[in-house]
């Protein structure tokens, strides 16, 4: 394997250590009114996304030299291989094909598209008989509910898809499963008829215990509420390449759809893991939602790395996470559609990103991915924002904002659309003492008492934030919008010489739950575990 680029030793990194820090005094406002252009060429506009990012510690010498530790780090190569399917990763041999799950032609990748165009064929056909009404359960009843049950990718994709594009829902409700805690599953079915429910479970090795056991326990209602072994394959479909383990549950070959290794779960809802999706807003908006995502991934094939959103938006955390030391980030959706963006980001950036050695398998001298969080706007504004705004740790944000709503109260989204630049602009210029203190004056407070208290309402501004703007949101723009932020992650990636399609950090505790589980059961002998461990199973055992 070639020798694997480590950020630390490109001959860039300690040419953009200088310029950042000569950056960390300079003020972002100062440099928004000196150079009158900066907005419009600290902007770029890719599928329907616009970006601005005018209101970074960021100016032309900076930039430059980011791109150049683009170059360095063989980025250009890399966004190549990625989407010509090369095997990059490299812990698992195997490409990382998402991509191809929204392509309209396979190039050289042909037969692997034929499976995916199968694929969709089969999830449109599921789609539109629910959406028509010509499915029936085993009561002779119309299928109107579908619950997926899945964790991670299989349910964090789906789950936001669904939720944000809720305008364009047609006639099936469609119901979301991930926690092992029996109260998911029981309160979800409360409101359902067993005879009306398809389920939709969500396992490439039909394994996963999470999504296992509540299948199981879903089975069983099934059965109690009055179908047989017979009528399970029309209340269950499976999205697995196990079709065995699929068969001796009793979901047989033609209700089971493909999922391949060549996919990683946190990149699979343009696969037949967004089978619920495709349910709930209809096969053609699922379409017009995988064709903005093939947008973006043509701009980012094509753009060069100046003009390529993605690219820079990736040199804008690896600038705050390497050379600001900047150790979280935040992602505000101000689209109450949008309030499980933050949960998907997380997976997609910190399961693909959270990693200590390189490629190769090097211990790394730098970190690699911020801590991801966030809420829609404007709930945040009345919690976490004071930390933003007040707090001592450096923490960029992404504002992400509709300019449109669906809902057709135009005054209310007025006040969102203002909060949302409001935000914005006050992480950028913030309120210097003499600006509290005068304010304070002009309340009518006496010097003295405005002097203490101005402090505590001063805040220092200078808080990195980039706006992405889009006219509204809709299958195309959320299609860009994902896609975006999973090329920014692989760039990312790349920069810190990482790979980002491997998981290994979650295989160990799943280890370890199999052996707590033996020891909870009596199937394993005490000594086995450390004592606190042992403890914590004896207070369970106590209280059973």
């Amino acid at each position: 394997m070639p020798a694997t680029p480590v950020l630390s030793q490109l001959p860039s990194y300690e040419v953009i250590k200088t310029i950042a820090q000569s950056l960390k005094a300079v003020s972002v406002v100062r440099m928004l009114e000196q150079e009158p252009n900066r907005a419009a060429e600290f902007t770029l506009t890719a599928a329907g996304l616009q970006l601005d990012y005018s209101k970074h510690l960021l100016d032309v010498q900076a930039r430059q030299a980011l791109l150049q530790l683009a170059e360095e780090a063989k980025l250009p190569a890399a966004i190549a291989g990625l989407l010509a399917g090369e095997e990059l990763n490299n812990t698992e041999q195997r490409p990382a094909l998402h991509t191809l799950l929204r392509a309209s032609s396979g190039g050289s990748l042909g037969s692997k598209f034929d499976e995916v165009v199968a694929a969709r064929a089969s999830m449109r056909q599921w789609a539109d008989q629910l959406n028509a009404g010509e499915l029936r359960g085993f009561s002779g009843s119309v299928i109107t509910d579908v619950v997926n049950i899945g964790i991670g990718g299989s349910d964090l994709g789906p789950r936001l898809v669904t939720e944000a594009l809720r305008p364009f829902h047609g006639s099936v409700a469609c119901h979301y499963v991930a926690n092992v805690d029996p109260a998911d599953l029981q309160n979800t079915l409360l409101s359902l008829q067993a005879e009306t429910t398809l389920f939709i479970l969500c396992s490439k090795s039909f394994r996963t215990e999470e999504t296992l056991t509540n299948s199981l326990v879903a089975r069983e209602w099934m059965k109690q509420s009055g179908a047989t072994d017979a009528d399970l394959n029309k209340h269950f479909v499976a999205i697995t390449s196990n079709l065995q383990a699929a068969a001796d549950f009793g979901i047989p070959e033609e209700n089971c759809l493909p999922l391949w290794d060549w996919v990683g779960g946190r990149y699979s809802v343009w696969s037949a893991i967004g089978l619920s999706c495709a349910i709930a807003i209809g096969w053609e908006n699922f379409e017009l939602f995988l064709a903005g995502a093939a947008a973006m991934d043509e701009h980012f094939q094509s753009a060069p790395l100046a003009e390529n959103m993605p690219v820079m938006m990736s040199l804008l955390e690896v600038w705050y996470v390497n050379f600001f030391g900047a150790n979280n980030h935040v992602v505000l959706p101000y689209d109450h559609s949008l309030q499980k963006l933050p949960d998907f980001l997380q997976q997609l950036t910190m399961e693909s990103n959270g990693k200590r050695v390189n490629k190769s398998g090097e211990l790394l001298d730098y970190h690699t991915g911020p801590v991801l969080w966030g809420s829609a706007g404007t709930m945040g504004q009345h919690s976490f924002h004071q930390l933003l705004h007040q707090g001592t740790q450096q923490c960029p944000a992404d504002f992400i904002l509709p300019l449109t709503t669906h809902t057709g109260m135009t005054e209310q989204h007025r006040r969102l659309v203002a909060n949302c630049i409001a935000q914005s602009r006050t992480m950028t210029v913030g309120r210097s003492i003499d600006e509290a203190k005068s304010s304070l004056l002009e309340r009518g407070m006496d010097e003295a008492s405005a002097g203490e208290l101005a402090p505590h309402l001063s805040m220092p501004g200078n808080r990195p934030n980039s706006v992405i703007t889009m006219a509204s949101l809709a299958p195309q723009t959320l299609g860009a919008l994902l896609a975006l932020y999973e090329h920014r992650t692989f760039c990312s990636a790349v920069l810190w010489g990482i790979n980002p399609f491997d998981q290994w950090g979650v295989e160990l505790g799943k280890e370890i739950g199999v052996q707590v589980l033996g020891l909870m059961a009596g199937e394993s002998s005490s000594g086995s575990m450390d004592t606190a461990t042992e403890r914590l199973i004896g207070e369970w055992l106590a209280e059973q």
